[in-house]
Parts: C-alpha cells; structure tokens; sequence
C-alpha cells in the first residue's frame, strides 16, 4: 500500500513525541543552573510536530517551534520562535538516529547535532556558531532524556 508523506514524515518524527528534560552548558564544562522541560506533541489533525521549551534560568530562551515536512521535497524544516522576540527557519534531517538543524544566514550561520541513544531515550546534542557563515565553534552542548 502507498504511504503519503505526510504519514511518512509522522513516522519519523515519532520519536520525540513525549516529555523531555534538557540540561545544557558550556563544552566540557559543568552544567549550567535550572532545570529545563521540552515537549513534543502532534498539532491536532495535521503532520505538525509543536516542540515547547521552558528553562528555569532567566538569560535562556522559552520557545516554541513547529517541525513539518516540505512533500515534495521531504524536506523537513523547524520553525522557530522565543520570548527574546527571535524567529528563525531551520532546515533539518533526522537520519539513522542523527537529529539535525542548520540556519544560515544573519546575524550568523546556526547548526545542531543530537545523536539518539539506541533505546531513543537520549538525545546528546551540540549547539554551534559560525559569525562568518564558515569557521565553526561550539555555542553550548544539550542533552535531552526522554521522561515520558
């Protein structure tokens, strides 16, 4: 039987429907204070995915972002938004356990890499930052596990 794309994509964004923790910090270092909470739920009736995020610390950024896929090109893409008044687009893949978003674009190029543990209980994640679109630097590590 045919699957659509819509029911393909739904697939495999399955895995991070549920509650999450989020502990995030520098690289290599310790983690930074206040515990934080992401959900990801399905938007009723449509192959959306509403990602929500809250963190006990007051210089990080509560959020939502949508996650839907492009049909025709299978391309998935992350719309994001914050309390900081902050919108960006990601484009990103989720490809045999690798979880992948990517901005380029002012005030600079974004890019992140989670690698899901195989249970799909963990989420080990870099955040980066290219100011100039090409030499990469890491922004922050962040670890989601999985709660519920």
């Amino acid at each position: 039987m045919y699957e659509s794309a819509n029911e393909s994509a739904r697939k495999r964004l399955e895995v991070f429907v549920g509650e999450w923790t989020m502990v995030a910090g520098p690289a290599d270092g310790p983690p930074w204070p206040g515990a934080g909470r992401v959900t990801f739920e399905w938007l009723t009736g449509t192959p959306l995915l509403v990602q929500r995020w809250h963190i006990d610390l007051p210089e990080a950024p509560d959020g939502v972002a949508v996650i839907g896929c492009d049909g025709m090109s299978d391309t998935f893409y992350q719309l994001y938004t914050d309390d900081r008044d902050v919108q960006r687009i990601y484009e990103m893949t989720l490809t045999e356990g690798i979880w992948t978003l990517r901005r380029d674009g002012d005030p600079f190029a974004q890019r992140f890499t989670g690698r899901f543990f195989e249970d799909g209980s963990t989420i080990l994640g870099r955040w980066e930052l290219a100011e100039d679109g090409k030499n990469w630097k890491t922004d922050f590590d962040l670890t989601y596990t999985k709660v519920a």
